[in-house]
């Protein structure tokens, strides 16, 4: 039944407004207790609720999906109830937290993977790819899995093919999980600090202008962590690749002119401690470097003395 204004609005009991947004009656009271969710008007003896209600409840849950605290929402609902909104905020989460691959999950039977690993069933590998992430089981299916990112999953079929156990790819993938992950928290410790401090370590949540600025500079920040791990990657893999090379066919080093040829044997005990305080990588660097600063001393010295040596016969009478 609607008026001339238009459709009456609608009014739910708690029971009903339960239904429709998918809490329980119990956490709809637990929110009001919170002062995340307005009291319901009060009809005679009964409680009712209104769409105003339903739509809070949606925008909680919304946000406790994206990882807000309860304590975080009530901020959040405050400043949209003092009208600074809440499109800016969402946006910027929705931004963050959206694909950061152009990939698309693809799904695969077990038949097919076994085919594509060319051997029988390996249960125990199977199981090692679902908890890396590399395959997710798909409910009320056994046979099927859903594979996030396909290219992951060529690779490791390629190095099988070369000859590399399961086992050993697995262990990799932790390993450089695990590295990775060391860089893309350093590259947004960077980021935050030269590009987002501005919009996160003030005293208030950023406005509905800022929140929608810096989801912007996410959007067009998002590629270069890729692309910058991508141009070093290749220029490491080269350099190292040329060298590792080298070193198990024994061809000789490209020769550097300003380098010796001559090998010189170094006690054990004095190379230890040179690896030990510069590494192993820059130890030979380190060693050429004193025994340069050594022959520098030692020039120094003998130009003293040869100076000294001279004004002295100056002041002979």
């Amino acid at each position: 039944m609607s008026s001339a204004d238009g459709p009456a609005p609608s009014a739910y009991r708690i029971e009903d407004l339960a239904h429709r947004s998918g809490a329980t009656v119990r956490t709809i009271r637990a929110y009001q207790d919170r002062g995340l969710l307005p009291r319901p008007e009060r009809r005679g003896r009964a409680n009712v609720y209104s769409d105003t209600h339903l739509v809070r409840l949606r925008q909680i849950a919304d946000l406790l999906d994206r990882g807000y605290t309860l304590a975080s929402i009530k901020e959040l609902l405050e400043a949209w109830d003092a009208g600074r909104g809440l499109g800016g905020v969402l946006g910027l989460a929705a931004e963050v937290d959206g694909p950061w691959t152009d990939e698309e999950a693809v799904r695969i039977s077990r038949a097919e993977l076994n085919e594509r690993f060319g051997g029988p069933p390996d249960d125990a590998a199977v199981a090692e790819a679902v908890e890396l992430g590399v395959l997710e089981p798909v409910p009320d299916d056994a046979d099927v899995f859903v594979v996030p990112s396909p290219q992951e999953l060529a690779v490791a079929v390629e190095l099988h093919a070369a000859g590399v156990p399961l086992s050993a790819i697995s262990g990799h993938l932790r390993e450089l999980r695990g590295q990775v992950e060391h860089i893309a928290a350093r590259f947004l410790e960077f980021t935050t600090e030269h590009v987002f401090a501005r919009y996160l370590d003030g005293p208030h949540r950023p406005t509905e202008a800022e929140a929608a600025e810096a989801a912007s500079l996410v959007r067009r920040l998002r590629p270069l962590a890729q692309h910058t791990m991508d141009a070093e990657l290749a220029r490491a893999m080269r350099r190292l690749a040329v060298r590792h090379l080298r070193r198990h066919l024994g061809a000789a080093e490209e020769p550097d002119p300003r380098k010796s040829s001559r090998n010189v044997p170094i006690p054990a005990e004095t190379m230890r401690a040179v690896e030990a305080l510069v590494g192993r990588e820059q130890a030979a660097a380190f060693i050429a470097l004193a025994a340069e600063r050594e022959l520098r001393a030692r020039s120094l010295d003998r130009l003293a003395a040869n100076h000294s040596s001279s004004a002295d016969l100056d002041e002979t009478p």
